[in-house]
């Protein structure tokens, strides 16, 4: 079955995971090799696709913009400090079946890809689809550290699933459609 995630007009977005063998990656080798991950993965076997993601947080490496005293003068100046890895927090809607390979993932040192589409990709039909359509791509090695899930007795039950930052965010890297 396919998630579909809608993100403004047009722009579809998903949250892929690839699971394989991730330890001969490095950040020096992310540009080339993390894609490369995704078209070459099986799903069920070494990817998942997050199902019906809610909401998404923001993607990228956020600033660190320090304010430094400077002796004599009335304001302070700002300088460009090193940025902590962030953690990120995405919503979905909580199905016990659709979240089971999702749960044994927490843990785990995977790689995670958000993509932008302009139009679906359908998981089902294989993961070289994604070069079939206009997309932009952002990769990054984390971990799934958290599922909560909120109950609720008026609306959709929904899940936090909180990921760590455990590298550069790669990206974004645009692949348009031959």
């Amino acid at each position: 079955m396919s998630h579909i995630n809608t993100l403004g007009a047009g722009i579809f977005t998903y949250l892929d995971i690839y699971h394989g063998d991730v330890s001969a990656i490095s950040n020096d080798s992310a540009a080339s090799a993390w894609p490369a991950l995704f078209t070459g993965a099986t799903n069920g076997t070494d990817h998942e696709r997050m199902p019906s993601i809610r909401e998404f947080p923001s993607i990228g490496t956020p600033a660190n913009i320090v304010n430094v005293p400077v002796y004599g003068q009335s304001s302070s100046s700002q300088v460009q400090g090193q940025s902590d890895a962030p953690s990120q927090e995405v919503v979905v809607n909580y199905v016990a079946e659709d979240m089971t390979a999702i749960h044994d993932l927490i843990g785990q040192s995977v790689v995670f890809r958000y993509m932008l589409a302009t139009s679906d990709v359908d998981i089902t039909t294989g993961l070289a689809a994604t070069l079939a359509v206009n997309n932009t791509e952002f990769y990054f090695k984390g971990k799934i550290e958290a599922i909560l899930v909120n109950t609720s007795l008026s609306d959709a039950v929904t899940a936090n699933v909180t990921i760590s930052v455990q590298s550069d965010v790669v990206g974004p890297v645009t692949l348009a459609a031959a």
